[in-house]
């Protein structure tokens, strides 16, 4: 059956009707920024203080992105009589955004947790060579990062926090059995048969 005149601009017609009565939905971007979730992976941001320079996150990169320089130093003895230790000082802590490929990979690795990912995407650059980041940039991104989501409230307890809530009960369990400083024999508290001594011998 061929089709009929006007029959195509009909169903357009009445697409564009059914369109004008919804809701727009256009991000009204830059005025309006983006509600993004917390886990958005936008750029890296570097916690400097907790980075020992391990080079693991430059090592297991798969993109080669990440450019570290540190020297060693050598740290006094902390006390007498001690040995001297040496660290590594972190120099330069540089990623090249341009070859990233967002994959987390170093996030994951870092055993200190030193990288986080950031919400942050506005960082486009006219030049390809500035968008490799140091370290300056790196750590005010770190005021970005969000903060971690809350723990299930049904969830298992962590086997850390375990084992450091039961320490705790027990270390308070064996303050509360031991007898106060100077407190006299017989006193609430008191351990029994605490403070009596014994009888000498043949006195029996």
């Amino acid at each position: 059956m061929p089709p009929i005149p006007g029959s195509g601009l009909a169903k357009g017609l009445a697409v564009t009707l059914r369109t004008m009565t919804k809701k727009t939905v256009t991000e009204q971007y830059p005025a309006v920024q983006p509600d993004l979730p917390p886990r958005t992976r936008g750029v890296i941001g570097l916690f400097e203080e907790n980075c020992t320079v391990c080079m693991l996150c430059a090592r297991e990169c798969p993109d080669w992105c990440i450019y570290i320089d540190s020297h060693k130093e050598t740290v006094p003895a902390a006390a007498p009589g001690g040995r001297e230790r040496s660290r590594n000082v972190l120099d330069r802590f540089a990623i090249d955004f341009s070859l990233c490929m967002y994959c987390g990979i170093c996030i994951e690795v870092c055993p200190f947790d030193a990288l986080f990912w950031s919400p942050e995407f506005e960082y486009a650059e006219t030049d390809i060579r500035e968008l490799t980041h140091e370290r300056d940039k790196l750590r005010e991104w770190m005021w970005t990062v969000p903060a971690p989501p809350a723990l299930d409230p049904a969830a298992e307890e962590p086997k850390e926090l375990a084992a450091a809530r039961k320490a705790a009960e027990k270390l308070a369990a064996a303050q509360e059995a031991a007898p106060a400083p100077g407190a006299s024999p017989g006193a609430p508290g008191a351990a029994p048969g605490a403070g009596s001594a014994p009888a000498p011998e043949g006195d029996a």
